[in-house]
């Protein structure tokens, strides 16, 4: 496959994740409404489908090391689909928390077998530049997915938003049949078999580069959930903005990203890995004290929001290509497995934070602040610490 083929692949692969959250998070309110559900139950909705998300990685990522990369692609695509159709349809708030759970379990298929096709076919420093292009290619998709969102579920209501979501898996998987060719070339059949699992889950954590960046990639994310958990309840219920307006919000902050993923390509050729890391460290600590005091200071509004936040969403199109791509370096036999235990942390953190939220939320900013302020500074000193220790990728395979 061309390399510009790879990165379209894997932005599309990726890019389901932002779809699957950014896109319906300004229809929260209105879904609430719809379906007379609590704001704890709506909240279920993003952290049902993050914890099999989250979970289901571990099972997809050596399926893919036993089978291929395409065939679990295929299959995950094609499960996200009929999940897709499942939430447009959904009459309950239980009833779409189980398409949503069903939808996290198959796009952990998806997108753990596009990170391992990174590990496939490049070197970890090649793989970060490549994860980058496509990452700036998710940012755009994250960017355009919350105003559409906003716009779509103001007009027309939240399932008319959640079809949008139909559309692009049906794109999506078209795309993947026609022109994705496997990248794995050495099949592990014992991959499945239980014992295997075990050992090689167990090196995969005890390796420190993996480590490293496996808690670089969760912190990132811890911040980035915490931000978009809490969006739809702090813009429109608390600042009382429309729901376009907090799509309109989110895409600037997608903008934000993708610069963050240009800046990440431009520095690993200018000064190395490393010192990009603590680079990024530097601009998400700064972040989260700003927005902290602000909020406890009293005089956050909208735009100061905002604006503190934006230094948090470039360091993060640093953190995460480079970590995700790192975390899986020292395992070109395992990028299966290595990808999915990596992502199964993140999501893990994810739900955690998010069961957090749905006891926390409380018509203020405090949630926020409070959020953003610890995975901040998890993520500053990962930085500073244990990437800068063990940052260069050993193989362990």
């Amino acid at each position: 496959m061309h390399a510009n083929l790879v990165i379209l692949l894997l932005a599309l692969s990726i890019g389901l994740q932002p779809v699957s959250t950014d896109l319906y998070l300004p229809s929260l309110p209105g879904l609430a409404a719809d379906l007379h559900a609590s704001v704890g139950m709506v909240q279920y909705t993003l952290t049902g489908l993050l914890l099999a998300f989250g979970i289901s990685q571990l099972l997809w990522g050596p399926f893919s090391d036993k089978v291929g990369r395409r065939p679990i692609m295929l299959l995950g695509l094609g499960l996200y689909l009929i999940a897709a159709i499942g939430c447009v349809l959904s009459t309950s708030i239980e009833t779409l928390v189980a398409w949503r759970i069903l939808q996290g379990a198959s796009m952990g298929a998806v997108i753990t077998s596009a990170r391992a096709v990174v590990r496939d076919l490049y070197e970890p420093a090649q793989g970060a530049r490549v994860m980058s292009k496509s990452m700036t290619g998710l940012g755009l998709m994250a960017c355009t997915s919350p105003p559409l969102g906003g716009f779509l579920s103001q007009h027309w209501g939240w399932q008319v938003a959640l079809m949008s979501v139909v559309i692009y898996a049906v794109a999506t998987l078209a795309l993947v049949a026609w022109r994705f060719e496997e990248t794995l070339h050495t099949p592990n059949p014992r991959a499945l078999h239980l014992p295997t699992m075990l050992r090689i889950w167990w090196q995969v954590l005890c390796h420190p580069t993996f480590r490293a960046f496996a808690l670089l990639s969760l912190a990132g994310y811890g911040v980035l959930f915490v931000y978009l958990a809490t969006s739809s309840f702090v813009f429109i219920q608390v600042l009382h903005l429309s729901s376009l307006q907090l799509g309109w919000i989110l895409s600037s902050m997608s903008i934000m990203y993708i610069t963050g993923t240009i800046i990440c390509r431009f520095l690993l050729r200018k000064i190395g890995m490393r010192r990009t890391i603590a680079i990024a460290g530097i601009s998400s600590a700064s972040s989260a004290i700003l927005l902290a005091w602000m909020i406890y200071g009293g005089w956050a509004s909208a735009i100061s929001l905002v604006l503190a936040m934006y230094p948090m969403i470039i360091a993060h199109g640093i953190h995460q290509p480079i970590g995700q791509s790192g975390a899986v370096g020292p395992f070109p036999l395992s990028a299966g497995a290595a990808s999915a235990m990596n992502g199964f942390l993140m999501m893990l953190a994810a739900f955690a934070t998010g069961a957090w939220l749905s006891h926390s939320i409380d018509g203020t900013l405090f949630p926020l602040a409070h959020g953003v302020a610890f995975w901040g500074t998890v993520l500053a000193l990962t930085a500073w610490t244990l990437v800068q220790w063990h940052g260069e990728p050993v193989k362990s395979d």
